[in-house]
């Protein structure tokens, strides 16, 4: 029976929350996180693509964070709403998977290792994509050098997090006037203007934050229990 929690026992959540942040704001370390923002955007059309009955043609990433998925057949609909949509909910699963237990953690890491060398070989078609996912592909496979299983959970809790907030703050660069993008494409299918589609990926990225700052208390009360 635990009656008491530590600092950092009790506000985990929001002190890796935090750290997330403060990760993001450094230039150099925060771009292979910007990258696997934009990869986990664009493997969600792709895998989109694949669920209603399409194909992906190719994926590129580039060195600015951006990235294109090119897909064949399938819903355009679900295609083009799943790039914003899929990185908030690939950024909760994560933190909320490596959260479960640490030997489950390290299967996730396997797990996103394996997604990224099967994208490597069938859908990367140029070298820079080629460049950018064999560097997130060798830092996933550095975490599993750590010494301690627990530094491995918190790196992906720090990953999911941080692919969480990208995924809350990336929508908002669509409002640029420029009518390009998967919110000027749903809005071309569906009459409902751009902005709209806007805020429904923020609320997914700011609901995700929600639910799993409950999933982490919920877990606390029943540690104390």
């Amino acid at each position: 029976m635990n009656s008491s929690l530590s600092f950092t026992e009790k506000y985990r959540f929001w002190l890796i929350i935090f750290s997330a942040l403060i990760i993001s704001q450094i230039p150099l370390v925060s771009i292979p996180f910007k990258w696997l923002e934009s990869y986990f955007h664009e493997i969600s059309h792709g895998l989109a693509a694949l669920v209603t009955g399409g194909t992906i043609v190719k994926i590129q990433l580039f060195p600015n964070g951006a990235g294109l998925c090119t897909t064949r057949g399938g819903m355009n609909f679900l295609i083009s709403f799943m790039g914003y949509a899929g990185a908030a909910l690939w950024g909760m699963g994560i933190y909320f998977v490596a959260s479960m237990h640490q030997r489950i953690a390290q299967i996730l890491s396997g797990v996103i290792a394996v997604l990224l060398v099967i994208t490597l070989v069938f859908w990367a078609r140029d070298i820079l994509t080629f460049i950018i996912i064999a560097v997130l592909l060798a830092v996933v496979l550095l975490k599993f050098k750590y010494s301690k299983l627990s530094y491995l959970q918190l790196s992906l809790q720090i990953t999911g997090a941080l692919i969480l907030l990208n995924s809350v703050k990336s929508p908002w660069y669509l409002v640029d006037g420029r009518n390009f993008g998967d919110g000027a494409a749903l809005s071309q299918l569906t009459g409902i203007p751009e902005i709209i589609w806007v805020f429904v990926w923020f609320s997914i990225g700011i609901g995700g934050i929600v639910l799993l700052a409950k999933a982490s208390n919920k877990g606390k009360h029943n540690e104390k229990a």
